[in-house]
């Protein structure tokens, strides 16, 4: 009897069809044969495991039959085209009954169809999750406000994101802008040029291709060639490595605002907000240079003050007085050398610093200075006739620091105003003999404590989301027998400058933290601030002395805030920034007062370990100059500089409800000022937040 044929019936006769059958029978990929009826004729060993069923089974029945979930789908339809077109078909194909993508050719051999099967799910797969990938990774590229662009390990551009296609990357300058581009040449082409940003930008991105650094950083400013109408704009380059891999991401970032809104505060900083003449801390530099590049010259200081300033203030209201000062300003700045410095200190004094100048040159220039107000102001419709006085101090022979000419130019001052006004003086030691005031002061200060004389008024600090009273301020005053309540502005710079500062301070503490036993046991949950001065800073002594009333009082260290201005820690911020670390890993905080009206410099505010960042009340008041920032862009600024360095901020000297809405909208977390609260004594301060208890049942002022 004649064994039946198991071989395909398409393969002739002979030694070689066993080979092919052979062959086919042992490849991986699964391979069945169909007749013109689709009924199956053969299948390898792979193909019985993919279909699940052995060949014993499926031969001679229909392929359609056997498997329901086949008819209609897209392997049919590409089986019947081989047959139709008798044409090689290709298909990628999702079997649902195996849950896997396979790669199917269908070859028409004579009347029957030699089907091969290939599993391509990892494949599909992988090319799926690349895909999606890619999708995002290009969605997120175009979201990115950044001029993004990726190269490859020789600078050529391999994608960049949309910012990037829709203009040059280095806004004003030529660069590759496509991909295929190569971005490296085409800076090398512009370094060679002379342009310095991108011979600076070539090595920074040489070295990040080279690993040999791990990234790198440039800011630069970009003016468009020819047109004049656009400004300059401010850029940050970025380079850094995607990966393991050579392609490495550029970004350039407009960081035009931030770099302006840095250069308003920085300017603001230094100068007067009324007049934009430099300040303080700007005048003090000037008399410090001064001093040190004199080379054998003298520096002569002339302090200025206005006679019967504060009578127009009176008569007429403080606009006019801001306008007489700006106008007096401008004539000032008209009548100064091109090597003098003119400044305001404050109120109505301005000083000139002039270089290379004795006595008797300090003198004429006193009298030109005189000779502005000859001419009368005007303001507000009315003719001003007024008169100043001026002081006169010169380094020759002494002093030869900028507080020391400051202080004797301003002795002087005070001596010329005795003289009957419209006088200038020049300093003479014998002058001290004349300020007995001022030590008349010093002398009644020494006894204030002991007599009961020192009292303290405390202003709420409140939590401007939620209205609560978090804590507050405590503000020392001095009940001066004859004068009656004395500020702190009119003793404490004496009290400073005479070394009762410390024993001040120390009481000041003792108080505070007694006060605050009392009111805790009170049920009175807040935190209390207290200034300390840079003089105190100085001695050495202000960690012990914290540390000792805290201990006394048994007042929990974190409950207690120091409060020391901007322009102090400036002054000595290694020694600010020591004292303070000691302090808070005991639990005292640290808040910068004052922030806006000194000049210090971002890394040293962000070196110190400080808090809170209070905001001064120039910046909270508002109008600035006309060419800085508008109040808002600058506050922001500010409270985003505290936002960055993780302090709270504290707006100070809110005075009216549009104050308080602009702190609220730039997003100041605490405030204070008379809007919301005046500085009071303990028991109405007290008696103010038991109301506030009373009509909203929380630690909060009462309602308006």
């Amino acid at each position: 009897m004649t064994q039946p044929d198991d071989r395909p019936p398409w393969v002739a006769d002979g030694a070689w069809r066993a080979r092919v059958t052979d062959a086919l029978g042992s490849i991986s990929e699964a391979v069945y044969v169909l007749d013109p009826g689709d009924r199956f004729t053969w299948l390898n060993a792979a193909a019985e495991r993919l279909l699940e069923r052995p060949a014993t089974e499926l031969v001679g029945r229909v392929i359609w039959a056997e498997f329901s979930d086949l008819p209609g789908s897209a392997l049919q339809r590409s089986l019947e085209a081989a047959r139709s077109t008798r044409e090689t078909q290709h298909l990628e194909f999702f079997y649902d009954f195996l849950d896997r993508w396979f790669e199917v050719r269908s070859y028409p051999v004579l009347d029957d169809l030699v089907v091969f099967f290939r599993d391509v799910h990892e494949r599909r797969t992988l090319d799926e999750e690349r895909a999606a990938e890619s999708s995002l990774i290009r969605a997120v590229l175009n979201a990115l406000p950044s001029r993004t662009a990726i190269l490859d390990g020789d600078g050529t551009i391999l994608t960049t994101n949309a910012a990037w296609a829709a203009g040059t990357a280095a806004a004003g300058r030529p660069v590759a802008s496509r991909a295929g581009a190569n971005y490296l040449d085409a800076c090398r082409v512009a370094a060679a040029n002379g342009d310095p940003y991108f011979r600076a930008a070539v090595e920074g991105l040489e070295q990040v291709l080279a690993r040999q650094a791990p990234s790198y950083s440039l800011d630069y400013a970009a003016t468009p060639a020819g047109d004049r109408a656009r400004e300059t704009t401010w850029w940050h380059l970025q380079v850094f490595p995607v990966d393991d891999g050579p392609r490495v991401v550029v970004t350039h970032t407009d960081i035009t605002d931030r770099v302006t809104a840095e250069q308003r505060a920085a300017w603001q900083a230094r100068h007067d907000h009324l007049t934009a003449l430099p300040n303080r801390a700007a005048l003090d530099e000037a008399i410090a240079g001064a001093l040190a590049d004199d080379e054998g010259g003298r520096v002569t200081v002339l302090y200025m003050d206005v006679d019967g300033f504060k009578q127009v203030n009176d008569s007429l209201g403080h606009a006019a007085g801001d306008l007489l000062l700006r106008e007096l300003a401008a004539r000032l700045s008209h009548r100064t050398r091109p090597t003098d410095v003119v400044g305001r200190l404050g109120g109505d004094e301005f000083v000139v610093v002039a270089r290379d100048c004795d006595a008797s040159g300090g003198e004429a220039l006193a009298r030109r200075f005189r000779s502005v107000f000859d001419d009368p102001f005007e303001v507000a419709g009315t003719r001003l006739p007024l008169t100043v006085s001026i002081g006169i101090a010169t380094s020759d022979p002494a002093p030869t620091r900028p507080d020391e000419l400051l202080r004797d130019a301003d002795a002087a001052m005070y001596a010329a105003k005795a003289k009957g006004r419209n006088q200038h003086l020049v300093f003479t030691p014998a002058l001290r003999t004349t300020l007995q005031d001022r030590w008349q002061i010093t002398s009644r200060l020494r006894d204030a404590a002991a007599l009961d004389q020192l009292v303290v008024h405390w202003q709420p600090v409140v939590h401007l989301a939620t209205g609560d009273v978090r804590g507050c301020e405590a503000l020392l005053r001095w009940q001066h027998p004859q004068r009656g309540l004395v500020g702190p502005e009119d003793f404490i710079p004496i009290a400073e400058e005479d070394g009762l500062i410390v024993p001040v301070t120390r009481w000041l503490l003792e108080t505070t933290l007694t006060q605050a036993v009392t009111w805790a046991e009170a049920g009175l949950d807040l935190v209390v601030a207290v200034n300390v001065s840079a003089v105190h800073l100085s001695t050495g002594t202000l960690v012990d002395d914290v540390l000792g009333a805290v201990a006394r009082t048994g007042v929990p260290p974190r409950r207690l805030v120091l409060e020391l201005t901007e322009t102090a820690l400036a002054r000595d911020s290694d020694r600010a920034a020591e004292q303070f670390a000691a302090l808070r890993s005991q639990g005292v905080r640290l808040a910068i007062d004052d922030f806006g009206s000194g000049y210090s410099s971002l890394s040293s505010v962000a070196s110190l370990p400080a808090d809170v960042l209070k905001v001064d009340r120039t910046l909270v008041a508002g109008p600035l100059p006309a060419r800085s920032a508008t109040p808002d862009a600058v506050l922001a600024a500010v409270t985003a500089l505290g936002r960055a360095l993780d302090m709270r901020v504290l707006a100070e000297g809110i005075e009216t409800p549009e104050q308080l809405a602009r702190v609220r909208a730039v997003g100041c977390e605490y405030g204070q000022g008379h809007h919301l609260a005046p500085p009071l004594p303990a028991d109405r301060f007290a008696a103010l937040l038991a109301e506030g208890r009373r009509q909203t049942g929380h630690q909060r002022l009462p309602p308006r």
